[in-house]
């Protein structure tokens, strides 16, 4: 389970490239699409054994977009990719890691 709660607001602003995220305590982050897909935790992109992630940055079009979004249950984001890509779920807690990580 997460601790996280939900996003208040989550946008895909495609032609800015980013995900705009306004969470319960006030902050809004803007993650670029780049970055979430990267960053994707599914067993295609992370190895299952070893924890490594075997998805390469590099491997990833600069222009890459969501094509399609949705919620898993209460507690994390599905999402369908313009490379179609579409077995990761985001978490929320996942989601804040990511949105605190980028403000360092």
């Amino acid at each position: 389970m997460t601790d996280s709660l939900p996003p208040q607001s989550l946008k895909a602003l495609k032609d800015a490239g980013v995900f705009e995220i306004a969470w319960p305590d006030g902050q809004t982050f803007r993650l670029p699409f780049k970055l979430v897909r990267c960053e994707c935790p599914c067993a295609s992109c992370v190895d299952e054994i070893t924890g490594v992630r075997v998805l390469r940055a590099e491997s990833i079009p600069d222009d890459i977009r969501p094509v399609e979004l949705g919620y898993s249950g209460n507690y994390a984001l599905k999402i369908v990719w313009s490379d179609s890509h579409a077995s990761g779920i985001f978490t929320w807690d996942r989601l804040r890691r990511l949105c605190e990580l980028t403000q360092k």
